[in-house]
């Protein structure tokens, strides 16, 4: 006990020393030895004390130790006694190694890492206190984004503003159905849009709910603030909530300010349906403000609603002035709108007017025509949207009007499909497959198509699309798409990817598969080769671009074969026809049909009654490549070397009678060929040449020499080497064998010659 006591001490006279010389005080207490099992086991017990000034005028106070013993009991008993602050806590006895300590006023425990403030102490930080900002925005550049930023065709203003004004009439038809009174004033539910040419102005009136002036300044004076967002919210949270009209058709609020795309003025003049009053919003395009004021004006009293009133450009007056101009808008944007739409046309009208003859007796009145024109109302949006009905109810002729005037087609339309989507994703959708193939339909693969129109609640958002919602190689296929919640950006002209999207195109991509085959299993086959001659080598394209459909591909593909020279066949007829044990199916691809059919590759096939398919349009053979087997059966190449006709082997005997003959024209040919071998795939032909395993077939190394920017290096690799194949049956390559194999020297010239001349003339052939 007594190098415990030894340590007290020194720690009582070292805390009563002055506190600028105690700025650190160092107790270190460590069993060295064993031995004595009086201190914990520790024979001895070596105390050190270190004390130096500190500039940062803190004081410490640390005791280490590695064992429990009790000399650390009666240190820790002895700072428990001169600092009772800090070693209040009895947890702080259990740990072997302790460090005690004050800075800045603020005492501290350390424990093994574990930090101990003092509650006796008042605490203090080093933190500074942290500040919470809003985001500001400037009003007028953020105006000028919206202008000349978020939209990339001007003519989208009227769509956004006919889409307001369809939804204010909406909101006024879903809060009729619980006060009727609100239809009072103007029974009528309709959009109207007259354009002024002479005062270079374009008014869109509808007689919807209207807004109060504390709605009309927080709708429109705030950028980004949606009515119909916070109308819809309003019903979700009310009890009716499940009423919600889901065709409300705003939700980022910033559409109404696309009318400064085309206007420099701007003037809103609105009726509520609850409130008598009605009030003006006047906004530039070039300020950050807006006048609100009172209209008191009787002649200008609407009686109920929205007049949304644009004061044009210079440089857009003449354009967005013409009523025909207007009036085609309205039919591409927001034809199918569930609200008639009247546009303010000049009419012409034809009566008969009695004329008075030269005499002017009563006998000589004639009657002659006379044309007078006028201005009046007319309905722009006369087609309905017929995806919107039931199936069950639309006639076929339906169908074909549709297409003929949404798509300007004369033809009818070879299949449709109308079908509607719901579950993860809702969407109604009408898909049609045209009569034939558009004029340059040759380049129609590679190009963006305008086949597929896309509606998000009814209204008009694009038709320009790479792939989005149906792969290139259907891009021949035409319909309309209307879903309610399709991810679209601000401007609602550009589709956003998601998982969304990606269902829905694998929805459509299904339903379009299933039209074409309705198309091949009707009863008259006149059809589905109409269908082919049109649109067969888009389908060959989806070999190649979309692995994950190729068994709907696959039962689709049609082929010319060496059992049908005049009609196509399918694959599945191919496996039909097949011989017992046939493992394979055979193709070879040429240019056209008449050079199949006279290849030397069929020879042995032919003879074996084996059918082989003609691939004679450039994209069948890498379409065939990439297919790989249909029902376990392989495609293999009659071109190339170890054709495997499923029969065992005999060649043996005749490769040794002929080896030296195919070492001599091997040695004579050099490089051109990689090997000379007996074959047994000819009958009529003396030699032909085949390609490796792994090397570009002859068609194929045709085609890829025809590309304006063939690569030559490319070519030398891919396209493998040439093997030769002799036909030991046949006279010329007998008699050559017979020459080669006879031993007298006096032919040795002639046998050089006949050889040389035989591969002079194939070779250059």
């Amino acid at each position: 006990m007594t190098a415990g006591r030894a340590l007290a001490r020194r720690l009582q006279s070292a805390v009563k020393q002055p506190t600028s010389s105690l700025t650190r005080v160092k107790v270190a207490a460590a069993a060295a030895a064993s031995g004595t099992p009086t201190i914990g086991g520790a024979s001895q017990v070596s105390e050190k004390f270190s004390d130096h000034d500190d500039d940062s005028g803190s004081s410490r106070i640390i005791v280490h130790g590695h064992s429990k013993s009790q000399t650390q009991r009666m240190v820790v008993s002895t700072l428990h006694a001169i600092f009772p602050v800090y070693c209040g806590n009895s947890a702080f006895q259990s740990f072997p190694a302790v460090s005690i300590g004050s800075q800045h006023g603020r005492r501290l425990s350390y424990l093994r890492g574990v930090r101990y403030e003092s509650t006796a102490v008042e605490k203090t930080t080093n933190e500074t206190t942290a500040e919470r900002f809003e985001y500001q925005a400037e009003v007028s550049r953020l105006l000028d984004l919206i202008v000349h930023s978020l939209y990339s065709n001007k003519e989208v203003f009227l769509r956004e503003l006919v889409s307001n004004a369809s939804d204010a009439l909406d909101k006024l038809r879903f809060l009729s159905v619980t006060d009727p009174n609100l239809m009072a004033a103007n029974p009528n539910l309709d959009i109207r849009i007259m354009a002024d040419p002479v005062r270079g102005t374009i008014t869109i009136l509808d007689s919807g709910v209207g807004m109060t002036r504390d709605e009309l300044i927080e709708s429109l004076g705030t950028i980004a603030q949606s009515g119909t967002a916070k109308f819809l919210k309003a019903i979700k949270d009310s009890k009716d909530g499940n009423a919600a009209d889901n065709n409300l058709i705003g939700q980022f609020g910033v559409g109404f300010y696309s009318a400064f795309l085309v206007a420099e003025k701007v003037t809103v003049a609105t009726k509520s349906a609850k409130h008598d009053k009605q009030y003006v919003w006047e906004g530039e395009a070039d300020t950050s403000s807006y006048v609100v004021r009172e209209e008191t004006d009787p002649e200008k009293l609407l009686p109920r609603g929205t007049s949304v009133t644009l004061h044009l450009k210079d440089d857009t007056k003449h354009e967005y002035t013409d009523v025909v101009r207007i009036q085609n808008l309205v039919k591409n944007y927001s034809q199918f709108i569930s609200f008639p739409i009247y546009t303010w046309q000049e009419k012409t009208t034809t009566k008969e007017v009695e004329e008075t003859g030269a005499e002017g007796d009563a006998e000589s009145l004639k009657k002659k025509s006379v044309t007078e024109k006028c201005w009046d109302w007319e309905l722009a949006n006369e087609t309905k949207p017929l995806w919107m009905r039931n199936p069950k109810e639309v006639l076929k002729e339906e169908y074909d009007t549709f297409y003929k005037n949404t798509f300007k087609e004369y033809l009818e339309p070879l299949a449709h499909s109308h079908f509607s989507t719901e579950g993860e994703i809702e969407f109604k959708s009408l898909l049609y497959i045209p009569g034939m193939a558009p004029i340059g339909s040759d380049e129609m693969m590679g190009l963006k198509t305008k086949n597929i129109r896309l509606y998000v609640k009814r209204v008009f958002i694009s038709d320009e699309f790479d792939g989005e919602l149906l792969p290139r190689y259907l891009g021949f296929i035409k319909g309309v798409v209307d879903s309610n919640d399709l991810p679209l950006n601000v401007s609602r002209e550009i589709l956003q990817e998601s998982r969304v999207v990606r269902m829905m195109k694998k929805r459509l991509v299904r339903k379009t598969f299933d039209m074409i085959d309705e198309i091949a299993k009707r009863e008259n086959p006149e059809d589905y080769k109409k269908f082919w001659k049109s649109f067969g080598r888009h389908i060959k394209l989806g070999c190649v671009d979309d692995s994950s459909n190729h068994k709907r591909i696959l039962p689709l593909l049609r082929f010319y074969s060496s059992k049908h020279e005049d009609e196509m066949t399918s694959l599945s007829e191919y496996i039909k026809n097949m011989k017992e044990g046939q493992k394979n199916i055979f193709y070879l691809a040429s240019n056209s049909l008449r050079s199949a059919k006279s290849a030397p590759f069929l020879e042995a096939l032919v003879r074996r009654d084996y059918e082989v398919l003609f691939l004679i349009e450039p994209i069948d053979e890498i379409a065939i490549q990439n297919l790989k087997s249909f029902n376990d059966k392989k495609f293999v190449d009659v071109s190339k070397e170890d054709l495997d006709l499923g029969e065992k082997d005999e060649k043996t005997q005749v490769e040794e009678e002929y080896s030296s003959l195919c070492d001599w024209m091997k040695q004579r040919l050099g490089d051109k060929v990689e090997k000379v071998q007996i074959s047994k795939r000819m009958s009529s032909s003396p030699c032909m040449l085949v390609a490796g395993k792994h090397g570009w077939s002859p068609n194929m190394e045709r085609l890829m020499k025809a590309q304006t920017l063939g690569d030559e290096s490319i070519l030398s690799y891919a396209r493998g080497c040439r093997i030769m194949e002799i036909n030991p049956n046949h006279p010329i390559i007998q008699h050559l064998h017979q020459r080669n194999s006879e031993e007298c020297p006096d032919y040795t010239d002639s046998r050089a010659t006949a050889r040389d001349s035989f591969a002079s003339m194939w070779f250059h052939s």
